[in-house]
């Protein structure tokens, strides 16, 4: 009895425990993997519901053809503004066609306004675009949505346009468009969830450019290509670095701006500043085209069913002013936006120089006697290491004949002789090596002038008098047209046309007269010991003619203007220490006095 109960309790355990392995894996293991598999795939699907989606792909338009039926393709509202001129584009509801009313192509009275955007279809299309993107969500808008007008005719200063579409599917998209009375729009996105369930949105901005216009990109002391403040830092890619990589990686950023920048003139997007946003300078290629795009992608947005949710991106289209800039930076909170003019590495030289160069225009308005007066003003504050140094150049010429003496007698001991000359010149408290300076000081003056008139602009067909009325330009006048006295340009003769206005043979007056202020400023210092420095010495203001000539014409004021002062206060030194100046020498031969000018 007792051997059958032990049987059958062994039985019982051995059952019971197979049965629970039995369970194990018949029930509770393929229950445990079917709740895991649930769960991963919830937590999949709630990550792909947070994915903004990819950005739409750029590609331009199959058919070339001219601006004018680009902009005809479309219904559009026009844009006025005391800045502005152009157009929206209903398809797309793009910002793509505007002109600069205040800015003109060239210095001529009837010279058209500055084309900035222009419509896709056409060559080199340039606009902005604004839009809504989502992960594997059919029916937003595209660059082919044609969207209703439903509020407002025509764009601007307070008088905003109101656009509406639908995707069909339950999703009203509608876009408010603001623009102020200089260069910046509004844009308020709004979308409306009617549908049944819920749906993930993330908003997103792109400034994009097909095809790189002749001549844009090319100068090499201004930045032109994909620019923008992101990261807490200024971000520069020149058009060949970009065209070249193809591109960038995606930079995080929690506001900023992005865009592209020409020499003068901006577009950029400029999201709201709390927003977090994935940024990108994108370049596609397409055909033949290459397409050039700044854009970036904010925040995932979920809209339940029956709410709906709102998004302001700013854009910004226009001249890069510095004072407008500074004014947006200030108002709206535009971090660092004044960065989009091309200040260069030596920033803390150029900026103060505008800031002072602006000044004195507000005062005088004139930017050509603004120059003059920053000139006397750079004297004014280097006059007295200039004053000495001049004093010493003067000393040394008046004891140049004690010089040529020693150096002939003690010809064959050069260590004597270098001996005997420095005591020469502690004698006389002569430094030689105060000769040199006032040129050293005057280089970052002369840098800096040159990238503010290069970059700013503020110079851009800034007139001075007479025939300069473009300040930021090379001298309109050469010898090969007399002066302006004959009635052609000498680029339009065949064969050596192009020669004749090259850089090398582009000698206007202030060219020449800047070559004769230097002659005489050399000509006042003392003559070099050695002969073939000498010979250096006296072409140098000949080729310093060649070589300023084809330079900006404010360039030529100041260093021409600077070469006057230097002369004058040259003169007064030598007329206060009795030493012949060739200023004397030539009022001498004017007047017949040749014992005086020997």
């Amino acid at each position: 009895m007792q051997e059958n109960n032990n049987r059958n309790t062994i039985i019982f355990v051995v059952s019971a425990v197979l049965i629970l392995i039995a369970y194990q894996f018949l029930v509770v293991d393929p229950a445990t993997k079917r709740r895991n598999a649930d769960m991963v795939r919830h937590k999949a699907a709630a990550v792909e519901a947070q994915k903004p989606g990819a950005l739409p792909a750029a590609t331009p338009g199959t058919v070339v053809v001219s601006r004018e039926q680009a902009a005809a393709a479309s219904a559009r509202i026009p844009v006025a503004t005391p800045a502005l001129a152009g157009s929206i584009s209903l398809r797309g509801a793009r910002i793509d066609d505007l002109f600069l009313k205040n800015y003109r192509q060239t210095v001529e009275k009837t010279s058209p306004p500055v084309e900035l955007l222009r419509p896709e279809g056409s060559r080199y299309a340039y606009f902005a675009e604004f839009g809504w993107t989502g992960a594997n969500l059919p029916g937003l808008p595209t660059a082919d949505t044609v969207w209703n007008v439903v509020e407002g005719s025509t764009l601007a200063p307070g008088q905003p346009v109101t656009l509406r579409t639908s995707n069909g599917q339950g999703l009203t998209f509608t876009r408010k468009i603001e623009v102020d009375d200089r260069f910046m729009f509004t844009v308020t996105d709004t979308v409306a969830n009617t549908g049944a369930g819920s749906v993930t949105l993330a908003p997103y901005g792109s400034v994009q450019r097909q095809g790189i216009p002749a001549g844009l990109g090319k100068i090499h002391i201004v930045h032109e290509g994909a620019i923008g403040w992101l990261g807490d830092e200024l971000r520069q890619v020149k058009y060949a670095k970009w065209l070249k990589d193809g591109g960038g990686p995606t930079i995080a950023s929690t506001g900023g701006w992005t865009g592209i920048t020409d020499k003068y003139w901006l577009a950029a997007m400029i999201p709201d500043q709390k927003e977090r946003i994935q940024s990108q300078y994108r370049m596609t290629r397409a055909g033949e085209t290459d397409i050039f795009e700044a854009n970036y992608i904010g925040q995932p947005r979920v809209i339940p069913a029956g709410r709906q949710i709102t998004e302001t991106t700013r854009l910004f289209a226009g001249a890069k002013t510095v004072p407008v800039l500074k004014d947006y930076e200030t108002k709206l909170g535009v971090p660092h936006f004044d960065m989009a003019v091309d200040w260069g590495n030596f920033w803390f030289i150029t900026r103060p120089m505008f800031a002072f160069l602006d000044f004195i225009y507000r005062h005088v308005g004139n930017f050509g006697i603004a120059i003059l007066l920053l000139t006397v003003a750079v004297k004014l504050i280097f006059f007295p290491l200039a004053n000495k140094s001049y004093e010493s150049l003067t000393k040394m010429k008046k004891v140049q004949p004690q010089v040529e003496e020693l150096r002939k007698r003690l010809k064959e001991d050069p260590a004597k002789q270098q001996q005997e000359l420095m005591a020469l010149y502690q004698k006389e408290k002569i430094n030689p090596l105060t000769g040199c300076l006032p040129m050293l000081v005057q280089i970052p003056v002369f840098y800096g002038l040159y990238k503010v008139l290069t970059v700013t602009i503020e110079m851009r067909h800034a007139p001075f008098f007479g025939w300069i009325q473009d300040l930021s330009a090379r001298d309109p006048l050469t010898i090969w047209n007399l002066f302006g006295l004959l009635p052609y340009n000498p680029a339009t003769i065949p064969v050596i046309g192009g020669f004749l206005n090259s850089d090398l043979l582009h000698l206007g007056p202030l060219a020449l007269l800047y070559g004769m202020t230097m002659y005489l400023s050399t000509a006042m210092n003392p003559p070099q010991a050695d002969p073939m420095q000498q010979k250096i010495f006296q072409l140098m203001p000949i080729m310093f003619t060649f070589i300023m000539a084809p330079f900006a014409v404010g360039l030529l004021i100041y260093w021409t203007w600077s070469n006057v002062l230097t002369v004058l206060q040259q003169y007064v030194i030598m007329r206060r220490f009795k030493v012949d100046n060739p200023i004397d020498q030539i009022i001498a031969k004017l007047s017949g006095n040749k014992s005086k000018a020997a």
